[in-house]
C-alpha cells in the first residue's frame, strides 16, 4: 500500500494542506470541529506527520540518520564523531538514535524515515539477518558499517552498501597468534546471539581446526544477556565464572577490548599475573587498551578509515555519483604486554 501523505489527508477531509498542518501543530486559527475531524482521520489512517509537521514545506530536507546498537562500545564513539564531521562538511544534519538490544533496527529506521524526511541511513552494529523484503521497505539509501553483512540479492547484484573487516578471518588471526605462543587452553568470551560474536567465534574454532586441534568447548563462555553484551562489567562477571569453574586456562581471548579489560580485572582479583599466568587478548583496538596496565594485545580495526568510507560512500550513493559497494578492509594484530609465551611451553 502506498504511503499516506498530508495531501491524502487534506483531500479526504476536503480542506487544504495548510489546514491539516494547523491541526497537527495545534494552531488556534482553525475551526474546532474541522480540527477534530482531521485528527480522527489521521488516527484512523495511521498517518505519521513528518517531524510533527514542522518540516512539511521542507521537501528537500538533508538529514542522515545513524542508528547505533551497542552505544556503550567506545569503538562507535570515535566513529560517530568522524561521521558527524563529514556530514556537517557536506551540509547535512545528523540524527543519532540508540537502538536497544530488543529493538529491530529496520523498524526503527522505517519510523525515522517518515518522521525526519531522511536522505540516508547508517547502521552501526546490530543484526544483519534481515530479509530482502524487509530491507526493500526502506526508500532511502542505507549502509551497514562494521557488520559483516551479505549485501547481494539473489541475482548477485550489490543492492545496498556494507563496509567492515572480516571478523571471522581476523578472529582466526588472533587465535592462531595465541596458539603459536603455545597456548592450547584458550578460553573464549563471546556473545551467543549476536552476529559479531558468532563470526568471531567461527574464527576461533577455525584456528583450532586448521592445526588439527580439538576445540576446548568447556572454555567457551557466553556473556550475560541481561546487561550490555560488550561492557567491561560483562567481561568481568563472565571471567569470574570462568575462573571459578576450575577449568585449566592459560589464555583468554575476549571478542571486544571492553570485555577484555573486564577480564583483566577478574584475573588480577584471582591473584593471577598477566601474562605470566594467564594471557589476555581483545578485539577492536580502542584507545583505552593502549593505556591500560598491562597494555592490551588486540585486533585493531581501521576505525577512521571505516567511518570516512562509510559516510562518503553513502553521500555518493545519495548524490548518484556511485553505485552501492561491499568493502572489506584489513585489520591489524597489535601485540602488547597482556600476552606472552605459555609457561607450559617454557617448562
Amino acid at each position: 500500500m502506498a504511503e499516506i501523505t498530508i495531501r491524502d489527508i487534506a483531500k479526504e477531509c476536503g480542506v487544504g494542506v495548510s489546514t491539516v498542518s494547523r491541526a497537527i501543530n495545534n494552531h488556534p486559527d482553525i475551526n474546532p470541529e474541522t480540527k477534530k475531524m482531521i485528527l480522527e482521520i489521521i488516527e484512523r489512517t495511521g498517518f505519521i506527520p513528518n517531524n510533527s509537521a514542522r518540516n512539511l514545506k521542507r521537501t528537500d530536507a538533508k538529514c542522515i540518520a545513524v542508528l547505533v546498537k551497542g552505544i556503550t562500545n567506545p569503538l562507535f564513539s570515535s566513529m560517530i564523531k568522524i561521521i558527524e564531521e563529514e556530514t556537517q562538511r557536506s551540509r547535512y544534519a545528523l540524527v543519532l538514535r540508540h537502538v536497544e538490544e530488543q529493538e529491530d533496527e529496520i523498524d526503527v529506521a522505517l519510523e525515522l524515515e517518515k518522521e525526519k524526511r531522511l536522505r540516508g541511513i547508517v547502521f552501526l552494529g546490530g543484526l544483519f539477518e534481515h530479509t530482502e523484503e524487509k530491507l526493500e521497505k526502506l526508500k532511502v539509501p542505507f549502509i551497514f558499517s562494521t557488520i559483516g553483512v551479505n549485501c547481494l540479492d539473489r541475482g548477485g547484484k550489490v543492492v545496498f552498501s556494507n563496509i567492515s573487516v572480516d571478523d571471522r578471518l581476523e578472529s582466526e588471526k588472533m587465535t592462531e597468534y595465541l596458539l603459536k605462543l603455545g597456548h592450547k587452553k584458550i578460553a573464549l568470551i563471546t556473545e551467543q546471539t549476536g552476529p559479531i560474536g558468532s563470526l568471531r567465534t567461527q574464527g576461533y574454532r577455525e584456528a583450532y581446526a586448521k592445526r588439527g586441534l580439538e576445540v576446548p568447548e568447556k572454555l567457551i563462555y557466553y556473556v550475560q544477556e541481561d546487561i550490555d553484551h560488550y561492557s567491561m562489567e560483562n567481561g568481568y562477571l563472565t571471567a569470574k565464572q570462568l575462573l571459578a569453574s576450575g577449568e585449566e586456562v592459560t589464555a583468554v581471548y575476549a571478542v571486544s577490548d571492553s570485555l577484555a579489560i573486564g577480564v583483566c580485572r577478574a584475573v588480577m582479583e584471582a591473584d593471577k599475573r598477566i601474562p605470566e599466568d594467564i594471557s589476555v587478548a581483545g578485539y577492536d583496538g580502542i584507545e583505552m587498551g593502549e593505556y591500560y596496565n598491562p597494555k592490551l594485545t588486540t585486533i585493531r580495526q581501521p576505525v577512521e578509515e571505516i567511518a570516512k568510507k562509510t559516510i562518503r560512500l553513502l553521500l555518493d550513493v545519495i548524490g548518484e555519483r556511485k553505485e552501492h559497494q561491499q568493502i572489506v578492509l584489513s585489520a591489524e594484530l597489535v601485540v602488547r604486554d597482556s600476552t606472552g609465551i605459555c609457561q607450559e611451553k617454557i617448562d
